[in-house]
């Protein structure tokens, strides 16, 4: 059973930066691509970005495209999403994602795995 924990979610000032970090199991990470959503309260999930296997190619949604950026590390079974500038509207439970086959990258139903989620709290 594959394995993805989340970590690194806090409370943040606007305008601060924030690092969440995604363990996977490595059998897992080296077969799937890779990708982080967001939930905020009353909201449905929404792609916030993706990377493939290589870590070559990456995607974002606009509402964090040049403010957010996904990473992986194959040596630790890790995929990452730095996030600068935060805004009040980044305030969601962010959660990571393993894609086995692929599919588009902003559809939920592309995803095999999930993880638990790790809360980010943007404040004023």
């Amino acid at each position: 059973q594959a394995q993805l924990v989340e970590s690194g979610g806090g409370l943040v000032q606007a305008g601060a930066s924030l690092r969440l970090s995604c363990l996977v199991d490595e059998r897992t990470f080296s077969i799937s691509a890779m990708a982080w959503f967001r939930q905020a309260p009353g909201k449905e999930r929404e792609f916030v970005a993706h990377i493939d296997v290589s870590g070559d190619n990456t995607e974002y949604s606009e509402s964090v495209k040049g403010r957010f950026s996904i990473s992986r590390d194959h040596l630790r079974s890790s995929v990452y999403l730095q996030m600068n500038s935060l805004k009040l509207d980044d305030t969601a439970k962010y959660f990571c994602a393993a894609s086995k086959f692929g599919g588009h990258v902003g559809v939920q139903a592309t995803y095999d795995y999930w993880g638990q989620g790790t809360q980010v709290t943007v404040s004023s």
